[in-house]
């Protein structure tokens, strides 16, 4: 990428609420087992925001966790960058609730919506800051409160959910540094929008009795097709990305995709060819937390030592929108 500056990941954290529902909650709620949910989609548990509990909460404790891994404070960042499509409120942005609970202001801060791409968009446009020079820290966040905007008694999609946050603090590389972010991709496809969406709430179906009467306020999905477009949008996206910088999938050392089913993720790598164990798996602890759940990932497996300075990484989600893309980078 031409740039006057790599841009580098500097530190990464994440937060899940207290809470944490099994397979069994479900059991005991609706025609479902255990073993059908692990079976159809991996999940095993999924974490639950506590009441009062907002998505500017969730990021704040995940951005204290980023700024201490990258030995920083709240001072030190030029910018805020918010991937969610559960904010705190319609507007003032997620971002900026944020910066105040950071005591911080005077820097830009926003939000963007692309749903479970949020953290992928959200990194591609806060990198073109660092790398040109327009900011030398930028913390972006993936944060959702889901189980908000659910139907409970849907079970094609009540199990599929849960509530967290994931941050990544953007730098400037250092010049002795072999970390760096190697390139982005993105895109969408807007003609398929209507397969997954909240349809009111909006301008276009502002709230009514029969809006919420109808459960409209609550996502939608066609699960089946969906499954299809991730797959494909995701292996185009790394496909594209590794042959524009001429990069073998062998020479991955960690693929990091979007946590939304088991099986997506299972049919991604074996497309792709790679391993599967070199594929960051955190769906069975978190079930899918939309933007946030590559950040989780990201930060579980820095965490543990998976991923080591200099491991190439590769990063890749799909989302409402429909959305998808991807981020190669050298940690």
């Amino acid at each position: 990428m031409n740039s006057l500056y790599d841009a580098m990941i500097a530190g990464t954290g994440k937060y899940v609420p207290k809470e944490i529902r099994d397979n069994h909650y479900f059991t005991e709620r609706m025609d479902t087992s255990d073993e059908w949910i692990t079976t159809r989609t991996g999940m095993k548990y999924r974490h639950i925001a506590a009441p009062g509990e907002a998505s500017s909460d969730m990021a704040l404790e995940a951005a204290k966790k980023a700024l201490d891994a990258a030995r920083m404070n709240a001072n030190d960042l030029d910018m805020v960058v918010v991937g969610t499509i559960s904010p705190d409120h319609m507007f003032p942005s997620t971002g900026c609730m944020l910066l105040k609970k950071l005591g911080i202001k005077d820097i830009p801060a926003f939000d963007l919506s692309a749903g479970c791409t949020g953290l992928i968009y959200a990194l591609t446009v806060g990198a073109q800051f660092v790398m040109n020079g327009k900011a030398k820290n930028v913390l972006v966040i993936g944060v959702e409160i889901l189980s908000r905007l659910i139907n409970w008694q849907d079970r094609g999609t009540a199990i599929l959910f849960g509530d967290g946050a994931g941050a990544v603090i953007l730098s400037i590389a250092k010049n002795v540094s072999i970390s760096k972010l190697i390139d982005t991709d993105l895109t969408a496809d807007g003609t398929h929008a209507e397969l997954l969406m909240q349809k009111a709430g909006g301008s276009k179906y502002p709230a009514t009795e029969e809006t919420v009467r109808n459960s409209e306020h609550t996502v939608y999905m066609e699960g089946n097709k969906i499954f299809k477009f991730a797959v494909r949008s995701m292996y185009d996206s790394c496909h594209k990305i590794l042959k524009r910088n001429n990069i073998d999938i062998s020479k991955i050392d960690w693929l990091i995709p979007h946590q939304a089913n088991y099986r997506i993720i299972e049919s991604l790598g074996k497309k792709l060819g790679i391993h599967t164990n070199r594929v960051i798996v955190t769906i069975d602890k978190y079930a899918n937390t939309s933007s946030s759940t590559v950040p989780i990932a990201l930060d579980d497996a820095i965490r543990s030592k998976k991923i080591r300075r200099g491991d190439l990484v590769l990063l890749v989600a799909f989302g409402a929108g429909l959305t998808s893309g991807s981020v190669l980078f050298r940690y």
